[in-house]
């Protein structure tokens, strides 16, 4: 027979039963209701379930079929109008225990197909069986004790990893865990951890933590859910078509566990769910390939099969290893994943079943990690539907006041950072005098460079005389070279014409001829220096005779500087090249 997929909701006054049955008759189908057992059958389709309330079949019920869709939909009134039936999302505790099956690891529930479902059935009192055959204490060698050596949901598994030596190492870290007990496991997993914190990549995340504030901004999705009470709705939660397929394929079965092993499962629960909050929160909402290992990595219960004796235990081994093997490793990150971890255990059973089925997924996915599926995953889905809200809200209000601190790690992280701020402090300062010091080294720089400048431009400066008395003058000009291409030297007009009566308003026609007559006076004589550039001799009669013609073009009494011209001697730094204002010239600009 196939088990269909199935759906309840209720109202008030009405549980709507909806099952999905294609390809059958309307008229093959058969009901049977009886308080809190209903049964379904259409061939070759089979559905028992064990209702968490009572519902009557007195006729107010009604049935309809939805033939596109194969959807068969049922509505029976409540027994007592008003009673909120709690739990009708956990669809694996819904379906009622077969009649037999075989579990050599656990301990199952075979009660008669028609036995309510308590709240939590693992914590009602037991008759004790007073009968029960006693044995002679005795006490049992090392190598039998090994053997014994157990793990997995409520410490009821053993000699799982003697048969798959092969995947062991890309599962657990633990070498030998059939042979190891509880206590040598810890120790070896804490030594793990002191050897894989670096210092370095703690102190990179906490001062470059730029990607790490994006992370802590990040909203997962069950953050948008109400808190959840012991008489929860739960309707914010929903799950998806294949998370139903999931819980249907779960075998229902009942787990009788001690006080122990029972505080134990508790305190697992919460460590595996504080790796699957961290991941969310790393990966942004987005699984990847390295879910699986982020997930079994940060949790010491699915990686060193750790069994926890307190709160802060858990808290503790959460912290070390999320600063000693992610990608991300900054307390920020889990004290965020602690209040994530409240917050899941705030919105009720039905929010704690999503996320494991997330993580059950996710190793499902994955090879060799659905060993942890078998071990501890797919019980958790099954034992957290049959426990009572009330014991998860008062986990949530315990995990809610714990606290954990730097300190409690035992990885010296205050000491580090102190360390380190005294570092940057010291370098800090360090920058600031250096960039003093190359500011004042500037400064002095630019002084020296531009006396050095100073100096260099004064070579250039060329002497003149005007009139019967000799006046030196120098006149910087920073964009001419320091040789010279050109035979005449590039100076201003206020040089070449020091004339005291030369009127500012001057006709634009008298400095257009000046700079004719300067330029015709340029052309020839450079045209005759380059014919005679190989005779010196030459050059110096012509030098003399250019002499004795500016010398007779003055006037006798030419030493006074109404009557006579300028000749202007250029220094010896420039070209030998002499230029005549004549007297003709100097009237014509003045």
């Amino acid at each position: 027979m196939i088990t269909p997929a199935f759906d309840l909701r209720q109202d008030p006054d009405h549980l709507t039963i909806c099952i999905r049955a294609p390809y059958t008759r309307t008229s093959e189908f058969d009901l049977f209701i009886d308080g809190t057992d209903f049964k379904f059958y259409a061939k070759p389709y089979f559905l028992r379930l064990s209702l968490p309330g009572r519902v009557l079949e007195d006729g107010r019920e009604k049935a309809t079929f939805d033939i596109d869709k194969g959807v068969f939909t049922l509505k029976v009134p409540k027994e007592t109008p008003g009673e909120h039936f709690e739990g009708l999302q956990m669809l694996t505790s819904l379906l009622a225990p077969k009649g037999s099956r075989s579990a050599k690891p656990l301990v199952e529930d075979v009660s008669g197909e028609g036995s309510e479902i308590s709240g939590d059935g693992e914590e009602e009192e037991e008759e004790f069986d007073w009968q029960l055959e006693q044995e002679v204490y005795t006490d049992r060698s090392e190598e039998e004790q090994r053997t014994l050596q157990k793990y997995g949901f409520g410490n009821q598994r053993s000699g799982v990893f003697s048969r798959l030596q092969e995947e062991l190492s890309d599962v657990i870290d633990v070498k030998n865990p059939d042979g190891t007990s509880a206590s040598e496991r810890r120790q070896a997993r804490l030594e793990a951890e002191a050897l894989a914190f670096s210092s370095d990549h703690y102190l990179a995340d906490l001062f470059e933590d730029d990607e790490i504030n994006r992370l802590l901004k990040f909203t997962p999705w069950w953050s948008k859910l109400s808190p959840s009470t012991e008489q929860e709705e739960e309707s914010d939660v929903s799950f998806s078509d294949e998370e139903k397929e999931q819980l249907r394929k779960f075998t229902n079965r009942s787990y009788l566990l001690d006080k122990t092993s029972r505080y134990q499962a508790w305190l697992s629960l919460v460590d595996i769910l504080l790796a699957y909050s961290y991941e969310v929160r790393s990966t942004e909402g987005e699984h990847s390939v390295e879910s699986p290992w982020t997930v079994r990595k940060l949790s010491g219960t699915l990686c060193w099969l750790e069994t926890y004796s307190c709160l802060l235990d858990v808290l503790v081994s959460f912290g070390r290893r999320v600063l000693c093997y992610p990608l991300y490793r900054h307390f920020a990150l889990v004290t965020s994943a602690i209040s994530d971890t409240v917050k899941i255990f705030q919105s009720g059973k039905a929010c704690i079943l999503k996320c494991l089925l997330e993580i059950h997924k996710v190793f499902r996915e994955n090879d060799p990690a659905y060993i942890l599926n078998d071990l501890y995953i797919t019980d958790y889905c099954i034992w957290i539907q049959r426990v009572k809200s009330k014991k998860v809200m008062e986990l949530a209000t315990v995990l809610q006041n714990a606290s954990l601190q730097k300190k409690d790690l035992e990885l010296e992280l205050d000491e580090l950072e102190s360390a380190a701020r005294m570092v940057v402090e010291e370098e800090q300062q360090a920058s600031s005098d250096s960039s003093s010091s190359a500011s004042s080294d500037s400064s002095s720089s630019d002084s020296s460079s531009g006396s050095e400048e100073s100096e260099t431009e004064g070579q250039g400066c060329f002497e003149f005389k005007q009139g019967g008395g000799g006046r030196e003058a120098c006149k910087d000009n920073p964009s001419q070279p320091s040789s010279f291409t050109s035979p005449i030297p590039h100076t201003s007009s206020s040089v070449l014409f020091p004339s005291e009566n030369r009127k500012a308003d001057a006709p634009r026609s008298a400095s257009q001829g000046c700079q004719q007559l300067i330029q015709e006076l340029e052309e020839q004589m450079t045209e005759e220096l380059r014919i005679s550039a190989d005779s010196s001799s030459e050059a110096e009669t012509r030098y003399s005779l250019m002499s004795e013609a500016a010398a007779d073009a003055e006037e006798p009494s030419g030493r006074s500087s109404s009557s006579g011209g300028t000749l202007l001697e250029p220094n010896p730094c420039t070209n030998p090249l002499l230029i005549v204002q004549t007297h003709q010239d100097r009237d014509f600009i003045s």
